[in-house]
C-alpha cells in the first residue's frame, strides 16, 4: 500500500480562485458580493465594502489571509458556525472563523452565506469532488436499513459488568 502524502490531503488551487462569494439575502433582497479584495467589511457605513442598511456601521470584516482562506470577523451581534468555546479547526476565538463553502451568518436581519468551488476550498481533501476526493478516499459502509430497525455496530468490545 503507498504512503498518503500530506500535500495531496490539501486543495490546492491559484490564490483567490473558486469564485469566493458571500450570497447575501434579507426578506426579498437578494445580493451576491464577490470577495476580490483581501479585506472586505460589512455593515451600514457609506465607507463598508459592503453596505448593508439596519446593521453596525462596521458590523463584521472578512480577510484574505496569507494561506488563501477567508476568515469571518464578527465585530457586531450576529449568528455564525463557531461554537463559543471556539473548539473547532480553524477558529481563533469565538468571534472569528475560516469561511468553507456553505457557511452561514447572520448580520442583524441579513443572512449571508459564503461560496467558493470545491477545487479551491482548502476545507476539502483531494482538490473536492472534481480533483478526485471521491475516488481517493475509503468509502464508508453502507448505511443501515433505519426502517427496519437496523442500527450500526458498535466497535467498541462490550464489557460485562463485574459484581
Amino acid at each position: 500500500m503507498n504512503p498518503i502524502n500530506a500535500d495531496e490531503l490539501t486543495t490546492h488551487a491559484n490564490w483567490g480562485a473558486g469564485d469566493p462569494h458571500l450570497l447575501v439575502r434579507r426578506d426579498y433582497e437578494r445580493i451576491t458580493f464577490s470577495l476580490v479584495e483581501d479585506e472586505v467589511t460589512i455593515g451600514s457605513s457609506a465607507d463598508a465594502s459592503l453596505q448593508l442598511a439596519g446593521i453596525d456601521p462596521i458590523h463584521a470584516r472578512i480577510d484574505h489571509t496569507s494561506q488563501d482562506e477567508y476568515r469571518l470577523t464578527m465585530i457586531g451581534e450576529g449568528v455564525h458556525n463557531v461554537r463559543s468555546t471556539a473548539s473547532g479547526v480553524g477558529a481563533v476565538d469565538d468571534r472569528s472563523e475560516i469561511l468553507r463553502t456553505g457557511a452561514r451568518f447572520t448580520l442583524g436581519k441579513w443572512e449571508l452565506v459564503f461560496v467558493r468551488a470545491e477545487f479551491a476550498d482548502h476545507g476539502r481533501p483531494y482538490g473536492g469532488r472534481q480533483g478526485g476526493e471521491g475516488t481517493k478516499q475509503k468509502p464508508q459502509p453502507a448505511r443501515p436499513d433505519y426502517a427496519h430497525g437496523g442500527t450500526v455496530a458498535d466497535p467498541r468490545p462490550l464489557e460485562t459488568p463485574q459484581d
